[in-house]
């Protein structure tokens, strides 16, 4: 994509555009957490994939339908607690400060891979698992911009809002592109259960649906996309990585999450005949699901 620009205009024309606008789509990632790794030739390519298919997308007038983002892990990050302490790694700022300029100017916003789950599970003794729950615990205090967190989502949010003020660009907009809880996981996974990942993701629907911004951001709604829809069975790695799913492969519910309609012991829960999950995405999440392009 990015080392041609007709190849990537092929690629929105066959993949973009021949499905509108029947399918909603809303963006195209391109790649996914690209930056912070350890392939620099990739790295180095994301902005010009990026401007190639924005270009593509408005020689067919889709660039106001159709947003262009990148997500990215937290290992962009060289320290993020407290969150006024976050900045870009050195390595990461070379490509991220050219990428950032470019969204800002198109209207695009920082995506974030945020998992309190992973935090927790790399640092129980540290981190208080109601912190990472959404459930009542005395939270953090941030010394430095006076701020008080109750859950840790927010804090990591709020960290990703100091990177990008250090790095001059105050005005852009966190969205979360992937978040969630494992329901199954190895010995060295504890918390990974059932009831924690309902735990998470329902009182993740609560903390959307109030439609309110961070301490940081007060009057920046969050918006946050839940992984995942479905258990990937298939996936290599640790048991955890195959089991972040609200539905398992076969379609039935890994567990509840509130909605009447989704019953782990019902036979209509399957998603073939069921709208919930349509429902999950459109209403709590408030965004469609994206594109991903890798």
């Amino acid at each position: 994509m990015s080392s041609n620009a007709d190849h990537a205009f092929s690629w929105v024309k066959e993949n973009i555009q021949s499905f509108l606008p029947k399918t909603r789509i809303r963006g195209i990632a391109i790649g996914n957490e690209v930056l912070g790794g350890g392939d620099s030739e990739l790295a180095g390519a994301l902005l010009g994939a990026a401007k190639n298919v924005y270009n593509a997308l408005k020689k067919m007038n889709l660039e106001d339908t159709v947003q262009i983002t990148t997500a990215h892990s937290q290992a962009v990050f060289s320290d993020s607690y407290p969150p006024s302490s976050c900045v870009f790694k050195e390595n990461v700022v070379q490509f991220m400060k050219p990428l950032l300029e470019f969204f800002q100017q198109i209207g695009s916003p920082f995506c974030l891979n945020a998992y309190p789950f992973l935090a927790y599970t790399y640092n129980p003794k540290e981190i208080d698992i109601n912190y990472a729950l959404f459930k009542p615990t005395e939270g953090i205090y941030d010394p430095k911009t006076d701020l008080h967190y109750d859950n840790m989502l927010d804090a990591q949010i709020d960290a990703a809002y100091m990177a990008l003020q250090d790095a001059g660009f105050k005005k852009m907009e966190v969205m979360i592109t992937e978040t969630g809880w494992a329901s199954k996981g190895d010995s060295d996974e504890p918390a990974a259960t059932p009831e924690n990942a309902r735990t998470y993701n329902y009182n993740l629907r609560k903390r959307l649906a109030k439609k309110k911004g961070t301490p940081l951001r007060p009057k920046t709604v969050l918006k946050a996309y839940i992984f995942a829809l479905f258990n990937e069975n298939s996936k290599p790695g640790k048991s955890s990585e195959t089991h972040f799913g609200l539905f398992k492969p076969d379609g039935t519910i890994s567990y509840d999450i509130g909605f009447n309609n989704l019953k782990s012991d019902s036979p209509k829960s399957l998603i073939s005949s069921s709208k919930s999950a349509r429902y999950y995405v459109a209403l709590v999440i408030s965004v469609s699901a994206f594109l991903l392009m890798i």
